[in-house]
């Protein structure tokens, strides 16, 4: 009989449903990283808040460990790598506190319309200030939500239920999505000119940090209100206090921070600025429902093998698994390649296979594609998730199989469809059967491996270019480790690219630089 610790307070329906299932179950919470190393090598299942954090000590004591369920999105207190190391699957619960956190980000707006906390506290003085507190209504008024997946839908649907115009900058989001949600996509600078309110509903990454940035913030609508229950670091704090200090920005409200727990900010004390302490998903339902999906997922995979919302390890059988993990590599980088190189407005993607890829189970490719082309916006998807997401976004996925000769003995070949109409797309195949390697960018041949720190440079063919790239990167103190070149004619004068591969990141500066040189059409860091 398989074995669960659970580490952390979890609502009792957890232990519950393990026992029914044929699951033993230890609730022992509070424990020190030095106990819970004593303790855990006698477990299958570590369920988790949280408070628990599985760091590498933990994981090395973890003889028996075969998953560890985090009840709720994040998982900042898991070492992922090591526990993909150790053969541990790691299993979040991404939508068990959706609504609970659409809700919050509603009843935020709700508090900046009508000044809610400050009327209290003058109230509660005594004062009647009835005069001093003019709100304004939401009906009628234009909603911008940056996100519209799970939370940013349910968000928009209750903010028609009160009549508002919901209008949304989502990469992802097709045209024919948002005419299903009955709301507007539009660019994000179209987004920041028109909304009335605007709320965040994105993960954290490079693409999105500071999304509401000093730049962003001028460009908004003045009086503009502003709610982010969804992630620290979408907001430049710094900035939107300058903001609110001016009164460009009416209002606005966090429930998260750069820094958490947020002792100091400062947007404390800043006048028509509303905080919780990270309460998006504090409700009696949510810690229910979270409890729940922990344990149905980690005893679908303790009994049956079943794995559902894992965040290192796609759903694949035993049988499958020698053969696809090449390609699902070759897959995932791809997708990553043209994922950073055309992140905005991909209303489809396709997916073709030749040669021996041809012969393979499909689905874990087309996965691994989904997971690298969408990682640019968000850090929790997988190969797992990412089908979800992009049905969640209406995102026409294709599957391609091409029974003919080629020139490659298998090739996979990503093609993304741009709202414009226009398609780009990217080719791969396996050296040796088991090295991924790109063979074409954008219609220009090109061979190149696709790892680490790299640079993509869009340029006129002409002599010296190289060497004037050369030298820029070499005066900047940036070590080129391999160079790729290809040009989309035959002879001189024509459009070339280049793929580098660098020894760490290009700091910003020297990106310009390059960006600067004659004849740069674009310049692109990537990461692989």
């Amino acid at each position: 009989m398989p074995k669960v610790l659970i580490s952390d307070k979890m609502d009792p329906k957890a232990a519950e449903i393990f026992r029914a299932r044929g699951v033993e179950v230890d609730e022992i919470t509070g424990k020190t990283k030095e106990e819970l190393i004593a303790i855990i090598g006698q477990y299958d299942g570590l369920a988790i808040r949280s408070a628990t954090k599985v760091v590498k000590e933990v994981l090395d004591a973890a003889t028996n460990l075969k998953v560890v369920g985090r009840a709720g999105i994040g998982v900042d207190n898991v070492d992922i790598p090591a526990a993909s190391a150790k053969g541990v699957v790691v299993m979040n619960t991404p939508f068990g506190n959706s609504i609970t956190t659409a809700e919050h980000a509603i009843a935020l707006m709700f508090a900046l319309a009508r000044q809610l906390p400050e009327a209290d506290t003058s109230t509660q003085a005594g004062k009647w200030e009835k005069n001093r507190f003019m709100g304004v209504e939401l009906t009628n008024k234009v909603l911008g939500l940056i996100g519209a997946g799970n939370i940013g839908s349910i968000v928009a649907d209750r903010a028609l239920g009160l009549k508002m115009k919901v209008v949304a900058y989502d990469p992802f989001l097709t045209p024919e999505r948002a005419v299903e949600m009955g709301i507007e996509k539009v660019a994000l600078d179209e987004l920041l000119a028109r909304a009335d309110f605007i709320t965040l509903h994105t993960p954290l990454t490079d693409q999105t940090r500071n999304i509401l940035s000093a730049e962003n913030l001028a460009k908004a609508k003045k009086g503009v209100r502003i709610i982010n229950c969804a992630r620290g670091g979408l907001i430049d704090e710094a900035a939107l206090k300058a903001a609110l200090d001016s009164g460009h920005v009416a209002g606005a409200a966090l429930d998260v921070f750069v820094e958490e727990p947020a002792k100091a900010s400062p947007l404390f004390g800043t006048p028509n600025f509303i905080s919780t302490p990270h309460l998006g998903a504090s409700t009696s339902e949510a810690q229910v429902n979270v409890a729940i999906q922990v344990a149905e997922q980690m005893a679908d995979y303790l009994v049956a093998g079943g794995i559902t919302n894992a965040l290192n390890v796609p759903s694949l059988s035993a049988e499958e698994a020698p053969k696809l993990r090449p390609y699902m590599a070759l897959a995932e980088k791809l997708g990553g390649l043209v994922g950073q190189l055309e992140s905005d407005h991909i209303r489809g993607v396709s997916i073709e296979t030749e040669g021996a890829a041809a012969e393979l189970n499909a689905k874990p490719i087309i996965a691994a594609v989904l997971a690298g082309l969408m990682r640019v916006y968000s850090d929790t998807v997988n190969m797992v998730n990412a089908p979800f997401l992009a049905k969640e976004r209406g995102l026409d996925v294709r599957e391609v199989r091409h029974d003919r000769e080629a020139d490659y003995h298998t090739l996979l070949r990503v093609t993304i469809k741009l709202e414009d109409g226009s398609e780009r797309s990217v080719a791969g195949t396996l050296f040796s059967n088991s090295e991924p390697r790109l063979v074409e960018l954008f219609g220009i041949k090109m061979e190149a491996d696709l790892d680490g720190e790299m640079l993509y440079v869009v340029n006129q063919d002409a002599p010296g270019f190289i060497g004037r790239i050369g030298s820029t990167l070499g005066e900047a103190g940036v070590n080129i480790a391999t160079f790729h070149l290809g040009r989309r004619s035959h002879g001189p004068g024509g459009e070339a690219a280049l793929l580098l591969s660098v020894d760490g990141p290009v700091p910003e500066p020297v990106l310009w630089n390059v960006c600067n040189l004659p004849g740069v059409n674009k310049v692109k860091a990537l990461k692989f």
